[in-house]
């Protein structure tokens, strides 16, 4: 939704302050605090410059800011669609920017953890069944451009305490995949070295998926 329209009272009525970068239909990230955050930043552009974020900021997917040392980044990654579509290279090329958008950021002395649906399982494990080579949210290119995200310094602090499979952030409505928990762990959080270490535990909480109305995504926790 578009900024405007974002449901800020009943947050703020709790305590949160909120930072919100959205647009109409289907994109847009937020952030909620119990301290004001320093130092937002929306999209690509502040930080890698326009030559180097071309035109990935037009879409609503990259937020981040300041609270005490530590900078959170909040991420919905382009789906892709499929497996050698416009979109699928659109994805590609989206992680490209984010990898100098990083390499940036890790310049400074904070810690970092980066978060948000990634749409994509970076295991088999991740997954209620194994996929095909070609199949989107889990092809080699995407797993591997994943891998090099990882590379800058962060670990998956979900699987610091889990290392189970068949444990899911995402049920497709359409297959009824929720009641036979057919589903997907693609939202992650990611930690640098300092903040991977202050982690006392991570955990998907089911609960919300099971309302009435719900979101196909559930909540991924983690407490510091």
């Amino acid at each position: 939704m578009v900024d405007p329209d974002f449901p800020r009272q009943p947050f703020e009525a709790l305590g949160y302050h909120t930072s919100i970068s959205g647009q109409k239909s289907y994109n847009g990230v937020a952030l909620l605090s119990r301290e004001p955050l320093q130092d937002v930043i929306i999209g690509f552009t502040p930080v890698v410059g326009a030559a180097i974020a071309q035109d990935f900021d037009a879409q609503k997917r990259v937020i981040s800011g300041v609270i005490g040392d530590v900078r959170v980044v909040n991420l919905y990654v382009p789906n892709g669609s499929a497996v050698g579509s416009e979109k699928y290279d659109y994805k590609l090329g989206w992680f490209e920017v984010l990898k100098a958008y990083l390499k940036e950021l890790c310049k400074d002395d904070r810690e970092i953890l980066m978060c948000g649906d990634f749409n994509i399982a970076l295991e088999d494990r991740d997954i209620y069944m194994p996929k095909k080579p070609d199949h989107i949210m889990a092809s080699p290119a995407e797993r591997e451009t994943l891998t090099a995200i990882l590379d800058f310094g962060f670990q998956d602090v979900f699987r610091k305490f889990n290392q189970e499979a068949d444990q899911f952030s995402w049920w497709d409505y359409r297959t009824r995949g929720f009641s036979r928990n057919r589903g997907w762990r693609i939202d992650h959080i990611y930690l640098t070295e300092k903040l991977y270490g202050q982690a006392k535990r991570c955990w998907i909480d089911r609960e919300p998926r099971g309302w009435e109305k719900p979101s196909d995504h559930t909540p991924v926790i983690v407490e510091l």
